[in-house]
């Protein structure tokens, strides 16, 4: 038997959620059949029903063997350092460097900017592993191990919710910069249908039953030597969405030859503006509302497209 207190980044989440992260070692399947057998009580009272809102200081008794409760780790934090753009108590944006992946992959690497970020938390005094229960700081959106850019951290549980939240609901505008093989000519949309595979993604006009829509807007900024520079902005935000769709329109980003680039080096695709475009309440993140964040890019020297 455990006792736990709810603390503030574990509040306003459903009793099953929190459970989830808290018991990793308990099978799902057992889950609910211990809330039916009162295996969990919350301030002194049998709770059945996983939908429970759990609010802070709420005391949680769990009736559970201690093989269910994970061991305490022991957070190691990195020594690499990381481009802060911008924060404030809730969130901070990251300029992501070319050739870090976000999170782990499947080859095990270890210097993810997820521990970077967690790292730089942890120094300040901001992330206290010890004193956390079900959260710990994470990213809201995602960028490709060879994107650069703009990306987005959430400090606490609130901010993280509220954030995923209005990236659904496209309310966080998402622009790109990047140079592609051809000459392209004015602004125009791509829909499709874009469908993942093991190592990359497949985009076709019409839909199957396991692709899903994508669309992108772009504008054709310059072109020279063969190539366009192009500002994008995300209609939809599947993995590689970008990559593939210039890709299937005969323009890859260059550099990429997974998606059919001639070229070969460096891929030129960076996450360069952020519009908190909030049309609807945002919670503790209201103040962001109608901000804009830019970082600068090197795409418009004329030694970039020389060296291609």
């Amino acid at each position: 038997m455990k006792e736990v207190t709810i603390n503030k980044n574990d509040a306003d989440q459903r009793l099953d959620k929190f459970l989830t992260k808290y018991l990793i070692n308990l099978p799902q399947s057992m889950l609910y059949k211990s809330l039916r057998k009162n295996c969990v009580r919350v301030n002194g009272r049998h709770v059945r029903d996983g939908r429970y809102m759990l609010r802070e200081n709420d005391v949680l008794t769990l009736y559970f063997r201690d093989e269910f409760f994970s061991a305490p780790s022991v957070f190691t934090p990195s020594d690499e350092t990381i481009d802060v753009v911008y924060e404030d108590e809730n969130i901070i944006l990251i300029n992501k460097p070319h050739g870090v992946v976000v999170h782990s992959d499947d080859n095990g690497t270890s210097d993810t900017l997820l521990l970077r970020m967690q790292s730089y938390l942890y120094k300040k005094g901001e992330y206290k592993p010890d004193h956390e229960q079900s959260f710990a700081p994470a990213f809201c959106n995602r960028l490709d191990r060879n994107t650069t850019g703009l990306i987005i951290g959430a400090k606490n549980a609130a901010a993280l919710r509220i954030i995923n939240e209005k990236i659904r609901t496209r309310e966080i505008k998402k622009l790109y910069m990047c140079i592609a093989e051809g000459e392209m000519s004015g602004s125009g949309t791509l829909s499709a249908h874009l469908t993942r595979g093991e190592k990359k993604v497949t985009v076709t006009n019409s839909a199957t039953d396991t692709s899903k829509a994508v669309n992108l807007h772009y504008t054709v900024l310059k072109t020279e030597n063969n190539l366009s520079f192009l500002e994008i902005e995300l209609g939809t935000g599947r993995t590689h969405q970008i990559r593939a769709q210039l890709g299937a329109i005969g323009h890859p980003l260059a550099g990429d030859k997974k998606y059919g680039s001639k070229h070969g080096g460096k891929m030129f695709l960076t996450s360069y503006k952020l519009n908190f475009a909030f049309t609807s309440d945002a919670g503790i993140l209201n103040y962001l509302k109608d901000k804009e964040f830019q970082i600068k890019t090197s795409f418009f020297h004329n030694s970039t497209a020389e060296k291609l």
